[in-house]
């Protein structure tokens, strides 16, 4: 039988844990977006090394704000606008983070051949012609597929496309091996568990779980969404793994990217008879 002192000792731990989560939480949001948090969180270079499974969160809070520009704007102006708006505020609260890498990806593989030179090419803070290109299509094409869905569907792929194309971001942290020495996802990718791996899919999966019975989209588009971006998580991993060997702080915010435009692209499969 526990005595009173242990009773208090578990409670206190059990409150220590779920501060220590919400500490993880607020590291991951100031790793991953320009929103301030509270002073009394602090800093620890392991805290970052553990805070991905909080990536599909973030996603969370990213796309309230996204989703909730989108719906605003629809009211009063045409979807293309309410689109770009949305867009720009996404680009905006994150800082460009996950673009940013994106177009360093095509930068480094569009004009490097071996594995060292494409390395180089992605830590050169210089946009090149590949990158510059491919980020202008990559956002001209995730506009144009939201512009093109009702308006109750759009905000809803938000909510599902931005943690959801998190978690398949994180599944390279979690299955591949980090391509170079340092980078500024080494501290993300030296550790990631299975358990903060389901962490992050449980995660994701709420929001899934929260659109669907909701039913601001159908199963078979959520179904969809979810095989686009699944699919090409998994041919961008196998690219990168053939290429250098593994990933870095740029492939996630490719895969992140790519990822979430493929789930716009897969609900909007599934409406055609809907949208003009």
């Amino acid at each position: 039988m526990s005595t009173p002192s242990q009773n208090g000792q578990s409670a206190c731990g059990m409150v220590g844990g779920c501060v220590h989560q919400l500490r993880l939480f607020f590291i991951a949001l100031q790793f991953f977006t320009r929103l301030p948090i509270p002073r009394w969180v602090g800093y620890e270079p392991m805290w970052l090394q553990h805070a991905s499974r909080y990536y599909p969160l973030v996603g969370m809070v990213v796309a309230a704000v996204t989703g909730g520009v989108y719906f605003v704007s629809a009211l009063v102006l045409p979807a293309a606008v309410a689109a770009v708006l949305s867009t720009i505020a996404g680009v905006y609260l994150t800082g460009a983070f996950h673009e940013d890498g994106f177009a360093d990806v095509c930068d480094g593989f569009g004009g490097g051949y071996t594995r060292e030179r494409i390395l180089e090419i992605m830590k050169d803070s210089r946009v090149g012609a590949y990158g510059a290109i491919g980020i202008g299509l990559l956002l001209l094409l995730k506009c144009a597929a939201l512009a093109h869905l009702p308006i109750p569907a759009a905000v809803a792929a938000l909510l599902i496309a931005h943690p959801l194309s998190r978690m398949f971001s994180a599944a390279l942290i979690w299955q591949l091996d980090y391509a170079k020495d340092e980078g500024k996802a080494k501290p993300l990718a030296q550790s990631m568990s299975g358990t903060e791996f389901l962490i992050a899919v449980l995660t994701a999966c709420l929001a899934l779980v929260v659109v669907g019975f909701a039913g601001w989209l159908s199963w078979w588009a959520i179904l969809a969404g979810v095989a686009a971006g699944c699919a090409s998580t998994a041919w961008l991993a196998r690219f990168f793994v053939q290429r250098i060997g593994g990933f870095t702080g740029d492939c996630l915010g490719a895969v992140q990217q790519v990822a979430e435009v493929m789930i716009y692209l897969g609900v909007l499969a599934t409406m055609r008879g809907m949208v003009s």
